[in-house]
């Protein structure tokens, strides 16, 4: 193949499939097209040219014997710089840890890996998946491909914006307050947070023990579908890992929505602030849910200055737990934005943080009510399209907190994927939340839209 975007996970797989598309192509387009772009949208850190190249070439020799892996072997994908890849550096994108070389893959590599993947690079991402975009750090922040004066989310920055652009078919990326989703809703891409445990996040540098989620950034959902398949399973070495069964995500995927019932949390996206274009897009995604058999129904959730109270009181408090060491001796080597916001955990009491545990429970027991009369819940993916950068809050307390990061206090799932585009051409989002490790039922949902709506089809405005 030459020139353009690579294609889907899920188009590659196909094509590999059939022989009509070789590994070491797949590859090689792949890294032409990150060297095409990349000077201007920094999406990453480290590319591994070499490392990549020879992967994908023993890729190739195993589907030439007759001994593929699986629908992934051979396809490229990056990883956000904070997962380990034995003999590669994890940055974090920070000062602090620019000489770090990783031993060993993280879990999560190493389930990819096994399945074949290529991995081709790691990517940029906010320091410590914790800053801003604008803050002073040794590499550059990644840039929306819609409109490079335009914010591309965070943290997972450079997971959205390599896939967006065409340079990979799957990037990972960490959700502790939406860092999966709001990259996806920016640059009009599908992102996954799993349930609470459902994807080991062993080697992955934490933000916060309890709501950390590692999850997928791809172009569709049946993407994140196949990603899902390799990523899911226990992982005994990680205190917060499920030891759930794993469905196979693929089966009912067309399935469609015909019987099932839509809570649409209205109230939620207002009381968040979502813009008038947005709702308008939610409006016409639930006419579009209903013409294909689905019914939609008003849900209430919890409030949102409780489900902020939760997540933000447990970030800081566990944020500083992580940071404290370095805080006391190193401060002047993190962005300004990193170490104010997390300094302020050291004013969170114990007293504070148990009474947030506490309350925890309460709200994620009021969702699990919501969700036993629907088969989702219908939000919002940001409250509106991508910002100027200018513009993003990068003050120590945010001014509003983001309304992804509800669902990272009740762990519940949440896949983000285009419904539309706003008056200045940025994509706009919704998000599907389902019950605990129910990810195949949010796929059949999110998946009966997407082909119905054909957003997904549509690519940022860049080079062929």
């Amino acid at each position: 193949m030459t020139g353009g975007p690579v294609p889907s996970l899920a188009e590659a797989s196909r094509a590999i499939a059939a022989g009509s598309l070789s590994p070491v192509a797949l590859t090689e387009a792949a890294l032409a097209r990150i060297a095409a772009l990349d000077t201007a949208l920094h999406a990453f850190i480290t590319v591994a040219k070499e490392r990549a190249l020879a992967a994908a070439r023993a890729a190739e020799a195993e589907i030439r014997a007759g001994r593929r892996r699986g629908p992934l072997h051979g396809i490229p994908y990056a990883l956000k710089d904070i997962y380990d890849a034995a003999g590669l550096p994890t940055t974090c994108h920070s000062r602090l840890m620019l000489q770090t070389m990783a031993g060993e893959d993280a879990e999560t590599t190493r389930r990819l890996e096994a399945a074949g993947m290529v991995l081709i690079g790691k990517l940029s991402t906010h320091e410590f998946a914790r800053g801003g975009p604008t803050d002073e750090l040794p590499f550059p922040n990644a840039r929306n491909p819609w409109d490079p004066a335009r914010f591309a989310g965070g943290s997972s920055s450079g997971s959205g914006v390599a896939v967006a652009a065409g340079m990979v078919g799957l990037a990972l990326g960490s959700d502790t307050a939406g860092s999966i989703r709001l990259p996806a809703s920016y640059c009009g891409i599908v992102g996954l947070k799993p349930t609470y445990g459902r994807v080991s996040r062993r080697g992955v540098f934490p933000l916060s023990f309890t709501l950390d989620h590692a999850g997928p950034l791809a172009r569709t959902v049946e993407d994140c579908a196949l990603a899902m398949q390799a990523l899911a399973g226990h992982d005994p070495l990680d205190p917060g890992s499920a030891e759930e069964p794993v469905p196979d995500y693929l089966a009912g995927i067309a399935d469609g929505v015909a019987g099932m019932t839509i809570g649409r949390a209205r109230a939620f996206d207002i009381e968040s602030g979502v813009a008038e274009e947005t709702l308008a897009a939610l409006d016409a995604a639930c006419a579009l849910l209903e013409s294909l058999g689905a019914r939609v129904v008003e849900v209430t959730l919890p409030a949102r200055r409780r489900t902020d109270a939760v997540a933000q009181t447990i970030l800081l408090a566990e944020g500083f737990a992580i940071h404290a060491e370095w805080l006391r001796h190193r401060a002047a080597e993190y962005g300004r934005v990193t170490r104010e916001r997390l300094m302020m955990g050291a004013f969170v009491s114990g007293a504070d943080y148990v009474q947030a545990q506490r309350l925890r429970r309460l709200v994620t027991a009021e969702v699990d009510a919501v969700l036993g009369a629907c088969d989702a819940i219908l939000c919002a993916g940001s409250p509106a399209a991508a910002p100027l950068v200018e513009e993003v809050d990068e003050g120590p307390f945010r001014k509003a907190h983001p309304m992804t990061s509800a669902f990272n206090a009740t762990g519940h799932p949440a896949i983000v994927l285009p419904c539309g585009f706003g008056e200045g051409g940025m994509p706009l989002s919704l998000s599907f939340v389902g019950a605990a490790f129910d990810e195949a039922r949010l796929f059949r949902i999110a998946h009966a839209y997407e082909r119905a709506a054909g957003w997904w089809e549509r690519r940022p405005p860049l080079p062929a």
